[in-house]
């Protein structure tokens, strides 16, 4: 079985959610298909409840009644049959009351991400029984019911794998099963959100938990392409990329893809393959374990980057320098993204300056602290295993009239990064493409 999963765009009008249909059913082999909000929407679920956090009712309640005006225009466009048009009707009405019932009542985080995850209960329920309507075997299988994080708000596999593993036997003979991405319930039992990576990250650990044969992730754009296509020209789509590969990428900028949603697809050894709802026989990309030796693949760009150095006589010979400098950006719940060591100083960056101040001050016990902004990580991806001779080199060759503050090198046998100003950025990309691609 493979695990087809669309985002926001794909069900955003009435016309895509029946391409989306099409796709889903062309086959004609059982799928199992993860839908999220339709466009639009969850901006809106946000808005509502930054109104009630507000506690203005009324202003909370326009945005309701303005969503669900557009939505109810939405039946007549999707449906034909007038029982299909009722029940979905009928249905709607009952989830803007449900968001209206909370304007009545005491408002926490609790209830925002209840409001939050009708987003995904609308859509899911429409496209079924649009499908129903088609005549095909569709069941809606409600993510609340089996997608569950554990007390450290981490997935909780073995509780997905039964839990999921059981309504699918009650529910066997179907051609098409529908769920919603991105939304799970806690620990505690209490509506939540998968958060990084969302309705990906739902398709990943479906796929894990059904061993399915691959998982789709269904975009607007044909798969990761070598370059930013924003702010370079003649970019191409990655065709093949290993796991590992496609994480630096997804870190270091490329937003079709976050970081963590794959890897329960990587350690289940499933293929996840970025496909476009707007070009179906694209290619697109393909994500596995396997690794294409001898290739550079791609670069992507990571903005808003802050670099710390930390220059101190005192750290030679001193044991537990950095350990004493990595707890301060840890008590600050701060990430660092490089590390560049010497004998008398360490530089890193980071992309969070919401502690930045308090950082700054409790590294200047150490040593000198010097601090640059409006910088960028540029990130090179590919085979650059440390055997393969002059990789590294045609990528610093590529750069050689851009000013590089850091070069981090040898972490990972998939990845250079550099350290440059943000003005440099888009000169930066396109000489690499320019070397390394085209």
């Amino acid at each position: 079985m493979k695990v087809m999963k669309f985002g926001g765009t794909s069900v955003g009008t009435p016309q895509r959610m029946k391409e989306v249909t099409n796709l889903v059913t062309k086959s004609g082999e059982p799928v199992f298909v993860v839908l999220s909000a339709m466009s639009g929407t969850t901006n809106s679920l946000v808005e509502i409840s930054d109104y009630l956090y507000k506690k203005n009712a009324d202003g909370a309640n326009e945005v309701i009644n303005r969503l669900e005006s557009k939505y109810m225009k939405h039946i007549d466009e999707l449906f034909t049959k007038d029982d299909a048009k009722q029940t979905t009707r009928d249905f709607l009405k009952d989830e803007f009351n449900y968001l209206r019932s909370f304007t009545k009542d005491i408002f926490t985080s609790f209830e925002e991400k209840a409001i939050v995850a009708q987003g995904e209960m609308m859509s899911t329920n429409m496209v079924v029984n649009y499908m129903k309507e088609q005549g095909i075997k569709a069941v809606l299988l409600n993510a609340l019911d089996f997608m569950r994080t554990d007390k450290n708000a981490e997935p909780d596999p073995v509780y997905i794998k039964e839990k999921l593993g059981a309504i699918m036997q009650e529910n066997e003979g179907q051609q098409v099963y529908i769920t919603q991405g991105f939304i799970c319930r806690n620990a505690y039992g209490e509506v939540d959100n998968l958060q990084r990576g969302g309705s990906d990250y739902t398709a990943s650990l479906i796929g894990a938990a059904l061993n399915a044969e691959e998982i789709q992730i269904w975009t607007d754009i044909d798969g990761m392409h070598n370059n930013d296509p924003r702010v370079v020209d003649k970019t191409q789509p990655v065709h093949q990329l290993q796991f590992e590969e496609a994480a630096e990428l997804a870190y270091f900028g490329a937003k079709i893809l976050h970081p963590t949603c794959v890897q329960p697809a990587k350690y289940a050894g499933i293929p996840v393959r970025l496909l476009n709802t707007m070009d179906p026989d694209a290619k697109g990309t393909t994500i596995s374990n396997q690794t294409e030796y001898g290739k550079i693949k791609a670069v992507a760009a990571k903005d808003n980057i802050i670099a710390i150095k930390i220059k101190s006589s005192r750290m030679l010979l001193a044991t537990g320098f950095l350990r004493k400098v990595f707890e301060i950006f840890e008590s600050y719940q701060t990430p660092i993204d490089m590390v560049c060591t010497s004998e008398v100083g360490v530089s890193m960056s980071i992309d969070n300056s919401t502690h930045l101040g308090e950082i700054v001050d409790e590294l200047k016990k150490y040593g000198t602290v010097t601090v640059d902004t409006g910088m960028c990580i540029i990130c090179v991806v590919g085979d650059l295993d440390w055997s393969n001779i002059g990789f590294e080199t045609r990528v610093m060759d590529a750069l050689k009239n851009i000013p590089v503050r850091m070069i981090s090198y040898g972490g990972s046998n998939y990845n250079i990064s550099f350290l440059i100003k943000e003005e440099d950025k888009k000169r930066a990309l396109q000489s690499l493409s320019d070397n390394l691609f085209n």
